[in-house]
């Protein structure tokens, strides 16, 4: 994994050379979501991953429109005239947003497990403070196989949720995807889509990868076996021989 830097209000990791490939981590994640991916890409592309500060952000701007005007700022400030965007979960849903807003920003969208059309995953998985067995159950749920939600995973995501002000943006960023619904927006958009899906994606079932691929007028759909909802986490080298292969017929 490539040294994170700082730059401006920014912090990201970088590595690499040739076209920009910017990742978009979800709502518990970081940039450290995307593991040995980001070691398979590098070797062809210049791979950068933002930090989205998610809880950093006052309250009252916890909002995906927010995040992807954030995302503009990023790619203005290193001169990125267009990218490819890999959004997990909710990075895939701000990256639709930021698409919709700027499409000519975007050479060609990535999404694994996003919102944007199905909230109800947002809904029922709220942590409840101080339960730190719930919070391993919903943290292990996340994937296929439990042992990937580490203790130092659990340990992070239940300080998240016992922080007050954290679960109210937790709430805003939720209440914000909801109101955020990609489905009439999504068939204007034109770029190449890949949907790489785990098959066993809890947080946002098939059914939504079917849907993704139903309403994208330019897009190809990816199964992983034995995935859950972080599919570049959990099997690292299949997810990136998927973007690999995608990227090779545009670029």
């Amino acid at each position: 994994m490539s040294m994170v830097k700082s730059s401006g209000e920014f912090t990201y990791l970088e590595k690499g050379q040739g076209k920009p490939i910017i990742l978009l981590h979800g709502l518990m994640g970081g940039v450290e979501n995307f593991g040995d991916m980001v070691d398979f890409i590098s070797n062809e592309f210049k791979v950068y991953g933002l930090d989205l500060k998610l809880f950093e952000t006052p309250y009252l701007k916890c909002s995906v429109k927010n995040k992807a005007e954030y995302l503009l700022k990023f790619m203005d400030h290193l001169k990125i005239e267009s990218a490819t965007l890999l959004g997990n979960s909710m990075g895939g849903h701000i990256g639709l947003v930021f698409t919709k807003l700027y499409p000519k920003r975007v050479d060609s969208l990535i999404l694994t497990g996003s919102s944007g059309l199905y909230e109800s995953a947002f809904g029922n998985s709220f942590p409840r403070r101080g339960d730190y067995d719930y919070i391993k159950t919903k943290t292990e749920e996340v994937f296929y196989d439990p042992k990937v939600a580490t203790k130092e995973l659990v340990d992070r995501v239940f300080k998240l949720a016992n922080n007050r002000i954290n679960l109210l943006k937790l709430l805003g960023y939720a209440k914000s995807a909801i109101r955020h619904n990609m489905a009439e927006d999504i068939p204007k958009l034109k770029m190449p889509v890949s949907l790489i899906w785990g098959e066993n994606d809890k947080v946002t079932p098939p059914h939504v990868a079917q849907e993704f691929h139903k309403l994208l007028p330019n897009s190809e759909l990816n199964w992983i076996p034995l995935c859950g909802h972080a599919a570049m986490w959990e099997h690292p080298k299949k997810f990136s021989d998927i973007v690999l292969k995608f990227l090779k017929n545009y670029f």
